[in-house]
């Protein structure tokens, strides 16, 4: 198993979803989101393999929001034993409402509906990330900048944001934050020096997330994309990728990683 290693999967479906595999320098393992259950099979079968085991253990699960591109997979692996996957800890801040959604976003009544369905199964290992958080996972410590505020009604305005700091390095992961989180989060910690990290991901896959100030206040080496690749080349003309991209080229960026291209490995 890598030590300090992120490893972003490709969608088997060129559609959008993160899906982010973590293994730290002492053993753990970690998850962020898992994107739709479609991608469930080819998950499981990339975590046997790069743990070794044909029945991994994962020590914590984050879910950045409920949205159907990154909850599923948790939600498939949770309700059937028959994956063989097991897990310590999951993180989350969902509304505990369904209705908190509706008329709103559909997909989100769906998804925080599935959750509390299946809570009751891991009840005694969910965890509420509440902003301010500070924890360590075995080597990989997390700082939450920012996690669900129930004074904005879309889903992704509740996804958090939070750093990673493993193997000397230090990683942004935002889920699908827009400009309202990503503002909140720069003129909250901008000044502090807390944000600049060495590795962003794009927020909402790149198009239609956070602001330029956002990246300009993290100011990364690397960006990492979980983006299919009719969201990073702007296929049906509607989104923002294009100019997220210029954001990223005028920071400097030196390294860039998109999940549609191939599964990544990005050792820290």
């Amino acid at each position: 198993m890598g030590k300090n290693v992120i490893y972003m999967l490709k969608s088997v479906t060129d559609t959008i979803g993160d899906i982010f595999i973590i293994t730290t320098e002492d053993d753990k393992v970690i998850v962020i989101d898992g994107g739709h259950k479609s991608e469930t099979d080819n998950f499981v079968r990339y975590l046997k393999s790069i743990t070794g085991s044909e029945n991994p253990h994962i020590d914590a699960w984050f879910l950045s929001h409920p949205h159907d591109d990154h909850c599923e997979v948790f939600f498939n692996i949770a309700e059937h034993s028959g994956y063989g996957i097991t897990f310590d800890k999951v993180y989350a801040n969902f509304p505990e409402d369904p209705a908190f959604y509706e008329g709103v976003d559909e997909w989100a009544v769906k998804m925080v509906a599935d959750y509390n369905r299946l809570r009751p199964s891991f009840e005694d290992k969910a965890e509420k990330l509440k902003e301010g958080d500070v924890f360590n996972i075995g080597a990989a410590k997390f700082t939450v900048f920012y996690t669900f505020n129930p004074e904005w009604k879309q889903c992704n305005d509740a996804s958090t944001i939070m750093r990673m700091d493993l193997g000397g390095k230090r990683v942004m992961f935002n889920g699908d934050a827009g400009i309202l989180p990503g503002n909140y989060v720069v003129e909250k910690y901008g000044d502090t020096g807390e944000l600049k990290c060495d590795i962003c991901k794009t927020a909402h896959h790149g198009q239609d997330g956070v602001n330029e100030n956002f990246y300009r206040a993290v100011d990364p080496d690397i960006c990492i994309w979980p983006t299919p690749s009719w969201v990073y080349n702007n296929t049906n003309g509607n989104l923002k990728t294009f100019e997220t991209r210029e954001w990223i080229k005028k920071l400097g960026v030196k390294t860039e990683y998109k999940s549609f291209e191939g599964d990544c490995v990005i050792e820290l």
